[in-house]
C-alpha cells in the first residue's frame, strides 16, 4: 500500500516569518542554536505560515542519515512527530503539522552521533525575513531531496503522465507546492521536453527558494566536435525577493527558447557548460544528477532503490518527450544508451555546474576548481575513458554490490523493456489524437539525421529516437542469457554454471514473451493486443514506424492483408517512406547518424 510522504500529526503549532533555514528569536528559557552539519539543514513550508493552517517540515543532510525530527514548544515539551525518511546520500525526513497556533518553537533534526541541523522560529508576527538564497551544500541537499519526493511513486507503479502539471500540483508530492501561499502553482506553464526538464525543475526550485540560476546558449555540435556553448546567463531575479508567477514564466520561456538536447552534451573537459561529469560512485550520483546520452536524449535521477536478499537494486530516473509527457525509467541498457565514440559529444552523468554566490558578482567554477570540497561531487572524466561494456559493468555493480541473481535481473530488464512499450502506446496515441483533429495534415518530415532534432510537429509526434532506444532495449534483453556466460562475476548462480543458468533463462524468456502482450489503439479506435513475442518478430519493420503520418497499424508493424491492418487509412507520402528506407541501416544498426 502506498504510504502518503506527509505523515500529518494533530497538534497546535504556530510558525511565522522565517527564511529558508533562518533563526528567529529562540524559544523562551533557551539558548540559541548551536551550529550544526555544514550539510544539513530543516526548511519549513509556506514561506508564512498561517495560525490554524497546516505547516510541512522537511529536514535534510549531505552527509549523514537523519534518524529523528522533534519540535519543542513554548512551554518546554516535545510535540510527537511521525516522519518518514528518504534516502542516503542526501538523507532526508519529513512531517506535516495538521494546524498551527502562536509562539516560539525549536525543530532540532538528530543523527546517530547528535544533533544535524536546528532551527528556531518565531511565530505570529505575520513577516517573511526577505534577501537572496544561496547554493551551499545544504541547498544542494535540499534541491535533491525535493526532486525524489516529487517522483516518488510506487515502485510497482508505471509513471506516464501527461506533462509535469500533476506532479508540481500535488501537494502531497511536491514541498514547495503554494510556498508563497498565493496559489502560484496554478498560474505557470508546465510543459518541458527532453532537453528543457533539468532546467525547469532547477529554475522552478530557484524561483521558490529565492536563488540565482546560468544557463547557456550552446551549438549542437557536429561528428567530431562537441557542442560549444557561450557565456552564461545569469538569472538572478528570483534571488531579489518573491517574484510573481509572471516573472518565473518569463524566465522559464527564455530558458527553454535557448537550451537544446546539445546543451547536455558538451565535451566532458570543457568548462563553459551548464553540467559537469561527475564520478561512478553512488555518493556523488544524487537526485537530480542529469544523464545525457550520446544522441541528445536526457534524464535526470529521481530515486536509488537499495537492493536486499529479495529484490534488487534500482535506479529511477524521469524524462521528458517532444509532446511534453513525463515517465520514470529504470537504469538499464535500454534507456540509458552509452557510446564510446565520444567525439561528437559527452555522454554520462553530470551535475549542474554550482554558482558561488557568497560575493558578487556570482562566479562559476571551472572544472579545475570542481574538487572533492565541491558543494555535490567533484569533476571526473573517468566516463570518457570507459567503453559500453564497462561502464554498464560498473553501473552494475553500484546499483547491485552483492551480485544480481539472474532471474531477478530478468525479471527487471523485463518490466523496464514493458514500460518502455506502454511509453511507445501514449506516444502513438497521441499522434493518432493530432490526426483526428487535423484530418487532412501531412507532417513534413526532415531529411538524415535532422529526422531525430527537428522541432514542430514531427517533433511532437514522431519517434525516431524512441524507436532506437526500443530496438536497443530488445536487442539487449534478447542477449542476456548470454551476458550470464560473458560477465559471471555480475551474477550469483547459486552453484550453477552460466551455461546451466543461460538454458534456465532462455527457457523462461520463451514463456515470457508468448504470456505478455501491450494493447495499443487501431486508427478507429478500436483496441488491439500483441504479445511480446510478436513485438520481437517486428524489429525490422520498427526500423521504419516512426513516421506519425503512417497509421498506428503500420508503426506496430502490422502486415498488408490482414484483419489488424484492415483498420489503417492513413500512409506516409511515397518520398517520406523511400526516405525512410534509405535511413533504415541506423536503426537496424542502432546507432545514429553523424549530423
Amino acid at each position: 500500500m502506498f504510504v502518503p510522504f506527509w505523515c500529518r500529526v494533530v497538534v497546535a503549532l504556530s510558525l511565522a516569518g522565517l527564511s529558508w533555514g533562518e533563526a528567529a528569536a529562540e524559544p523562551s528559557g533557551s539558548s540559541a542554536c548551536e551550529p550544526t552539519v555544514p550539510g544539513a539543514s530543516i526548511r519549513i513550508l509556506p514561506r508564512v505560515p498561517l495560525p490554524g493552517e497546516p505547516l510541512k517540515m522537511l529536514a535534510v543532510s549531505a552527509d549523514a542519515p537523519i534518524r529523528s525530527l522533534s519540535v519543542r514548544a513554548p512551554d518546554g515539551n516535545e510535540l510527537p512527530l511521525e516522519a518518514e525518511s528518504r534516502g542516503g546520500p542526501p538523507w532526508s525526513l519529513a512531517a506535516e503539522i495538521d494546524r498551527a497556533a502562536r509562539g516560539n518553537y525549536r525543530v532540532e533534526a538528530r543523527g546517530a552521533d547528535g544533533a544535524l541541523a536546528c532551527l528556531d522560529l518565531s511565530v505570529g508576527s505575520g513577516a517573511a525575513a526577505g534577501g537572496a538564497g544561496r547554493w551551499d551544500r545544504a541547498t544542494e541537499a535540499f534541491f535533491s531531496a525535493w526532486i525524489e519526493t516529487l517522483f516518488d511513486y510506487p515502485l510497482d507503479e508505471s509513471v506516464n503522465l501527461p506533462s509535469l502539471k500533476p506532479v508540481l500540483t500535488d501537494p502531497s508530492r511536491n514541498f514547495l507546492y503554494d510556498y508563497f501561499g498565493a496559489g502560484e502553482d496554478r498560474h505557470i506553464p508546465s510543459d518541458p521536453d527532453c532537453a528543457d526538464l533539468p532546467y525547469y525543475l532547477r529554475a522552478y526550485f530557484a524561483w521558490k527558494v529565492g536563488l540565482p540560476m546560468a544557463y547557456r546558449s550552446c551549438s549542437r555540435g557536429s561528428a567530431s566536435q562537441p557542442p560549444r556553448c557561450g557565456a552564461a546567463i545569469i538569472a538572478d531575479v528570483f534571488a531579489r525577493g518573491p517574484v510573481a508567477p509572471g516573472v518565473f514564466t518569463g524566465v522559464i520561456r527564455k530558458v527553454m527558447d535557448t537550451v537544446h538536447s546539445g546543451s547536455a552534451r558538451t565535451g566532458l573537459h570543457d568548462s563553459a557548460t551548464d553540467f559537469y561529469p561527475v564520478p561512478l560512485k553512488r555518493e556523488y550520483l544524487w537526485p537530480g544528477t542529469v544523464y545525457a546520452d550520446p544522441y541528445g536524449h536526457v534524464l535526470v535521477i529521481a530515486k536509488w532503490v537499495p537492493q536486499s536478499a529479495n529484490r534488487n537494486g534500482m535506479l529511477l530516473a524521469v524524462d521528458a518527450q517532444p509532446d511534453n509527457s513525463i515517465s520514470r525509467k529504470r537504469f538499464w541498457e535500454g534507456t540509458f544508451l552509452f557510446a564510446d565514440d565520444v567525439r561528437g559529444a559527452g555522454p554520462g552523468f553530470k551535475a549542474f555546474r554550482p554558482l558561488v554566490s557568497a560575493s558578487a558578482p556570482v562566479r562559476i567554477p571551472g572544472n579545475a576548481a570542481l574538487t572533492a570540497s565541491a558543494l555535490t561531487a567533484p569533476f571526473s572524466d573517468e566516463q570518457g575513458e570507459l567503453s559500453p561494456e564497462d561502464f554498464y559493468a560498473d553501473m552494475g555493480r553500484l546499483i547491485n554490490p552483492q551480485g544480481l541473481d539472474p532471474l531477478q535481473a530478468y525479471e527487471a530488464m523485463f518490466e523496464a523493456l514493458m514500460e518502455q512499450l506502454e511509453t511507445r502506446v501514449a506516444s502513438v496515441d497521441n499522434g493518432e489524437a493530432y490526426f483526428r483533429k487535423h484530418a487532412r495534415a501531412v507532417i513534413a518530415m526532415p531529411s538524415g539525421s535532422a529526422v531525430f532534432e527537428t522541432i514542430g510537429p514531427w517533433e511532437d509526434y514522431s519517434t525516431p529516437s524512441r524507436d532506437m532506444r526500443l530496438i536497443i532495449a530488445l536487442n539487449v534483453m534478447s542477449q542476456l542469457p548470454e551476458q550470464v556466460v560473458r560477465h559471471p562475476e555480475l551474477f550469483v548462480l547459486h552453484g550453477q554454471s552460466p551455461s546451466e543458468v543461460k538454458a534456465r533463462l532462455e527457457r523462461l524468456d520463451s514463456e515470457r514473451l508468448r504470456d505478455a502482450h501491450i494493447v495499443y489503439h487501431r486508427s478507429d479506435g478500436s483496441p488491439w493486443q500483441l504479445s511480446l513475442a510478436e513485438v520481437f518478430a517486428r524489429r525490422k519493420a520498427l526500423e521504419v514506424a516512426y513516421n506519425p503520418n503512417d497509421c498506428a497499424e503500420v508503426r506496430w508493424g502490422a502486415e498488408r492483408g490482414t484483419e489488424e491492418y484492415s483498420t489503417c487509412t492513413r500512409h506516409a507520402p511515397a518520398d517520406q517512406v523511400a526516405r525512410m528506407e534509405q535511413y533504415r541501416p541506423w536503426f537496424r544498426e542502432a546507432r545514429r547518424p553523424p549530423r
